[in-house]
Parts: C-alpha cells; sequence; structure tokens
C-alpha cells in the first residue's frame, strides 16, 4: 500500500533557497514520468526517512501535489554522508497497472545449520540483490534464499532458487548467489607462511653477490 506524503510545489530557485529548504527539515525533490511533467517539489525529509526504513527502498509513494495523489517511487537520491541527511530526490511517477524492474536485498536463512558452515566452511555471498519485474503493489521488500542444506563446495544460483519467490527475475539463471567453499587448512596457512619467509632471488644477499667497492 502507497504511503501518502505531502509534496509542496516549489519555484526552481538558487542555492540560498536549496539550503533553506533543508535547515527548515524538507528534501529538493523533482517528480517526473507517467503522466507527469517534470514538477520540482520539497518533501518533509523525515517522512521520506520513515517510510524507507519502515518499508524499504522500493516503497511505493502517494505524493500529493497541488491536491493531487500521484504514485512515485524513489528512483534516486543524494546524500550528505557527513551530515547523513538528504540533499535531493527524484521521484519516478508511475502506473500501477504496470510491471517495472527494480533491484530487490537478498536475505539469506538457515546458515546458521548449514552443514558447511558447521564443518567450517566459509560462507560467501557475491550478490547482495538480484533484479526482478513485478507491479509496484507486488514488488518485494526482500526475497529470501534458504542455505540451510548447503555443504562444503555447495552453491546457489538463481536458477536454483528463483521458482520459491513467485516473481519475474531480471538476471541471468548462472548469476551465483551464495557459496560455501572450504577452510583453509592448518598445512595450508604453514605453506604459506613458509612461501613468505623464503628470501627471493631478487632480494640479494646470496654468496655469489658481488663485493661492494670501499674507499
Amino acid at each position: 500500500m502507497a504511503t501518502t506524503i505531502k509534496a509542496e510545489k516549489r519555484e526552481k530557485s538558487g542555492r540560498s533557497r536549496l539550503t533553506e529548504l533543508r535547515n527548515s527539515g524538507y528534501v529538493p525533490a523533482v517528480v517526473y514520468g507517467y503522466k507527469l511533467e517534470s514538477v520540482p517539489v520539497a518533501v518533509r525529509e523525515n517522512e521520506l526517512f520513515m517510510t524507507l526504513r519502515d518499508e524499504g527502498r522500493n516503497a511505493v509513494f502517494q505524493l500529493e501535489v497541488e491536491g493531487k495523489k500521484v504514485n512515485a517511487v524513489l528512483h534516486d537520491y543524494q546524500m550528505d554522508v557527513m551530515k547523513g541527511e538528504f540533499k535531493h530526490a527524484d521521484f519516478l511517477a508511475i502506473d500501477m497497472n504496470t510491471e517495472m524492474e527494480a533491484e530487490v536485498n537478498i536475505t539469506l536463512t538457515g546458515d546458521d545449520v548449514a552443514p558447511g558452515v558447521k564443518e567450517g566452511g566459509v560462507l560467501n555471498q557475491p550478490f547482495w540483490t538480484v533484479n526482478i519485474s513485478a507491479k509496484p503493489s507486488d514488488m518485494p521488500e526482500s526475497l529470501e534464499v534458504d542455505v540451510s542444506e548447503l555443504a562444503v563446495g555447495d552453491s546457489l544460483t538463481v536458477g536454483d532458487v528463483k521458482s520459491k519467490w513467485g516473481v519475474d527475475v531480471v538476471d541471468e539463471d548462472d548469476k551465483v548467489l551464495v557459496t560455501i567453499t572450504a577452510p583453509r587448512t592448518e598445512q595450508a596457512d604453514a605453506d604459506a607462511d613458509d612461501t613468505e619467509a623464503a628470501p627471493s632471488a631478487e632480494a640479494g644477499g646470496g654468496p655469489d653477490e658481488a663485493p661492494q667497492e670501499t674507499e
């Protein structure tokens, strides 16, 4: 369900006006897309933050612009990293009846009971998101990947798990989502230490090294 937040229309303005908006608790933004020309607006930063916190990155916003409600998603944004504040936001107006592509987070489950992990294997997650296509109202906040049966040397790809998600996955089936690799053995660690300790030929210092001239 879309979350309604008020978006006050603003006139395009200079840096001082944008700073004033931010200091007043607003985020300068623009709305564009489905049946809508680009409209500069300002939204309350706390409302934007709480919606993203509670509903995730793919949350659907119902922006109220001059009495008209527009369904939109947060297409892009800029942050002040030092202050942890939004500097600007781009909202994309959407048709709720048309599928759209989006990145969705992957959540691993069963990693505490996976045989490979219990044996000391290393759980690796090469990708933290997958790209899917769905109607905005059907867009999940995250997708689960069950790794509880993986042993050392096992892996899971998109093709292995996508049928359990019930959504249209855009990524290729051979995209590897998780693997469990063998742990380093004590002997392997010792061999690595010996290799690092051995002097190289380039380092010199051997018996054939030419004597240095002295005065």
